[in-house]
């Protein structure tokens, strides 16, 4: 296994920085994501630690070993692209033998290491046909196990499920995981789909325009996040402007427009005094509607409309021009409520204060 480290990383296309300063750390066997939107440049710094792109500054090392300037060949690295670039005029057997033949490897242990890794992937009794001939989710096993039977020190994904559909992808988050940890790959992953990033990373970084807005476990992004972007880009929430009023230890009282709320003071948040501009994030499954307030956190408002999914509902509670956005497992307020006046409460836990600047 091997760990992986950047440090001062900036890499420009003419005047465009696409990559501002970057400082991470990718612990051996861990499957960390690289998240964000188009063009805030997480791709670009899986490429440039592929050794596709070199970079201006900084440096890349593997295992303690500067790599930065070496060729793609000899980072000994398995890249999925997303869209699996298989030869299509070869078969399944020879795309996945291509890095191994030219590696010179021997023609009895090719058959033997390409045969166990298609094993490995449930693909060998497709060993004969072309990708064509193949599913996408298929396709995609078979991208998997060309970078993985050359035994490389990590495997870069970059988008690997965004061309299959919604099922596929579900299940093959849970496939690339397995292989991962099977073969104590140390991965790095690139997506913009926060739900793939959640669902199976040890930890995530959140990009935005060319630089890391925050790191950690998809619990610590999701519950605690440190910005206004990342929460926002993380699942949904709701943002509302404020005031700090209170300061307590590590928490303080915001008076909005719609009322003061208690909440956790977020890691990102500097000189958290009285007077000071921030907001608020509240997830939408945090906020109970209710006919009674509770004693702190309560906001009385209307209901303007309900989206009934059966398992779900999603509810706008409207107070003062602001809207908030309710969801609500296994749904008991559905029926009759539009319009209705009540009351949304939420725990002072799951009111996370964020900083505006």
């Amino acid at each position: 296994m091997t760990d992986i480290r950047i440090q001062n990383l900036t890499k420009s296309f003419g005047s465009t920085i696409a990559l501002d300063n970057i400082n991470l750390y990718v612990a051996s066997g861990e499957l960390f994501f690289l998240l964000g939107p188009s063009g805030c440049g997480k791709t670009t710094l899986l490429r440039s630690i592929a050794g596709f792109y070199t970079p201006n500054e900084g440096q890349i090392s593997f295992g303690g070993n500067n790599v930065t300037k070496l060729p793609p060949h000899r980072r000994k690295v398995g890249m999925v692209f997303q869209n699996y670039a298989l030869w299509p005029h070869m078969t399944v057997f020879q795309n996945v033998a291509f890095g191994l033949e030219n590696n010179k490897t021997p023609k009895a242990q090719i058959k033997n290491l390409v045969c166990g890794i298609l094993e490995k992937v449930q693909l060998i009794q497709y060993m004969s046909r072309k990708p064509n001939e193949l599913s996408g989710g298929q396709q995609q096993r078979v991208a998997l196990a060309r970078a993985l039977v050359v035994h490389p020190k990590c495997l870069l994904l970059d988008e690997p499920l965004s061309n299959l559909d919604a099922q596929l992808r579900n299940d093959m988050r849970c496939e690339i995981r397995n292989i991962c940890k099977e073969h104590k790959l140390t991965t790095i992953y690139v997506t913009h789909d926060q739900k793939e990033a959640l669902s199976i990373a040890d930890r995530i970084a959140v990009f935005s325009k060319g630089k890391i807005d925050q790191i950690g476990t998809p619990t610590q992004l999701y519950k605690f996040p440190s910005s206004c972007f990342t929460a926002e880009f993380v699942g949904e929430t709701n943002i509302i402007q404020g005031v700090i009023v209170q300061v307590g230890s590590g928490e303080a009282i915001v008076r909005t427009k719609i009322g003061n709320f208690r909440g956790i003071l977020s890691i990102g948040i500097k000189d958290p005094r009285p007077g000071r501009k921030v907001c608020i994030s509240i997830r939408p499954e945090c906020l109970r509607l209710n006919d009674f307030p509770n004693p702190e956190n309560s906001v009385r408002g209307v209901i303007g409309s309900v989206t009934y999914f059966g398992e779900v509902a999603h509810f706008k509670f409207e107070r003062e021009g602001v809207v908030l956005r309710i969801s609500e497992l296994n749904p008991n307020h559905f029926l009759n409520v539009q319009n209705k006046g009540m009351y949304a409460n939420v725990s002072s836990e799951d009111v996370v204060i964020l900083g505006t600047d």
